[in-house]
């Protein structure tokens, strides 16, 4: 049921394109945020077992409990910064309060003390995971509100994910750089990543709060929970939308999961796998320009497709390389990274559009909530990938650390490059004919600015 409310005051117009300055402002925290995703998923559950000296199964209980707070907190906080409307702005108070809690909490994770227990990996995990969300949300959703037309919300997207690359690329040369160069072990290159962010976390947001407008909201009415919940499985798009991001994250997430040992074992070389990530997530970055251009001429859910099915024909070639294959390999990374700056850029500006759809029809503007859901979709698709391809590597007889038995490579093989194929197959059916296109996006837009002039 829909309650009528009077209409929220008016912020600051955003309305306008952000000028490039405002626009580095708000893309750069993307830059600390990301350096910690890739530690956090990777690095901190082997760095607690082999260095701090936690068991196999104390980090593990320890994670799954901060997984489960991690699924529980990002629709709530998506419900109340949505709902939560101070002076300042929904979206900027939630980010500007969080930023400093997450850079602190990635410091204590990425720094425990001597004596550490799984206990103090279960209370940071927690924090980090709670602030974490706290910031993220609302800046995603900041960036889809920050402009109301198709191409726009492209430039916001593409801004934002290719500093999220760049972060990535810093969070794997950081620690490489400090270890490899003689100056600390592993615990010293995590405390050199844990001081970038404790530093660059809180200062970029900062810069972001004071330059980049709040955007204004065009809600009319304010929902009830089950009310809100009905708009959104009503809202044919965005299930169409989000059920073709699963799929796509699966077959990326597959091959993430499985990099190490695929470069280990299918390759067999170990010692170029850094440099390899380095390669993929630098071609990443130099092929979103191409992405946006493309987009502009064909749509951005066509645009996307495109991208996806030269994906489908690198990854085809991958089950046939082997030992020796290092150099097609790295042109496999630097396509395939390539291709992967559309998967970053244009879903979350398709998203924005999307949500438009909602708004239009519902009266309430949701983007926290939406992107909430976003984010929990993107959960499950990594969940998915670790959780489908290791029972099947065991079952195959693959081992870790050795050349594994035939059944197991090729199992190793298939799951790292064919079955992603299959998913990506699945997701372009779903998005070829995608109904959100920029004529009906504009018409939505229209249709939410005569609405609010009722």
């Amino acid at each position: 049921m829909t309650a009528p409310a009077s209409p929220p005051p008016r912020e600051p117009s955003a309305d306008a394109p952000l000028s490039a300055r405002r626009l580095i402002a708000y893309a750069l925290p993307a830059l600390p945020l990301a350096a910690l995703t890739l530690p956090l998923y990777v690095v901190v559950p082997t760095f607690y077992v082999e260095t701090v000296g936690l068991s196999l199964a104390a980090v593990g209980q320890a994670l799954f409990l901060v997984r489960l707070v991690d699924a529980i907190s990002d629709p709530v906080v998506g419900l109340l910064a949505d709902r939560f409307r101070p002076r300042l702005g929904r979206r900027r108070v939630w980010f500007a309060a969080a930023a400093l809690p997450t850079a602190i909490a990635a410091a204590m994770m990425l720094t425990p003390p001597a004596g550490a227990t799984a206990a103090y990996l279960l209370l940071w995990g927690i924090v980090l995971s709670c602030a974490w969300t706290a910031a993220s949300i609302p800046y995603t959703a900041w960036g889809a509100e920050l402009a109301r037309d198709y191409h726009g919300r492209t430039r916001i997207a593409a801004a934002r994910e290719g500093t999220v690359v760049i972060g990535v690329v810093v969070a794997i040369a950081l620690p490489v750089a400090v270890t490899s160069g003689g100056l600390a072990d592993q615990a010293g290159g995590l405390a050199a990543l844990a001081l970038f962010v404790l530093v660059a976390l809180p200062l970029t947001a900062a810069l972001a709060v004071w330059l980049v407008p709040e955007p204004h909201d065009a809600s009319r009415t304010r929902l009830a929970l089950w009310a809100s919940l009905g708009h959104i499985v009503r809202n044919r798009p965005f299930v169409r939308l989000v059920a073709a991001f699963l799929l796509n994250g699966f077959a990326n997430g597959l091959p993430a999961t499985l990099f190490l040992f695929f470069v280990s074992s299918v390759l067999e070389a170990p010692d170029f796998a850094g440099v390899l990530l380095l390669v993929y997530f630098i071609a990443g970055v130099a092929g979103i320009p191409l992405w946006l251009r493309l987009s502009r001429r064909f749509g951005k859910h066509r645009t996307w497709c495109g991208a996806m099915i030269f994906a489908c024909a690198i990854f085809a070639f991958v089950p046939f390389l082997g030992p020796g294959d290092l150099w097609l390999f790295v042109g496999v990374c630097v396509l395939t990274g390539a291709a992967v700056g559309a998967d970053l850029v244009l879903p979350p500006a398709i998203q924005a559009d999307v949500i438009d759809v909602d708004t239009a029809g519902s009266g309430e503007e949701r983007s926290g909530l939406y992107f909430a859901l976003w984010g929990l979709a993107t959960k499950l698709a990594l969940a998915l990938a670790v959780g489908v391809a290791f029972p099947i590597l065991d079952v195959a007889g693959f081992t870790p650390g050795d050349d594994g038995t035939g059944s197991g490579l090729l199992a190793l093989a298939l799951l790292y490059a064919a079955v992603p194929v299959a998913l990506k197959l699945a997701a372009i059916a779903l998005m070829w004919n995608f109904p959100v296109d920029e004529a009906s996006a504009e018409a939505t837009s229209a249709r939410i600015r005569a609405n609010e002039a009722v």
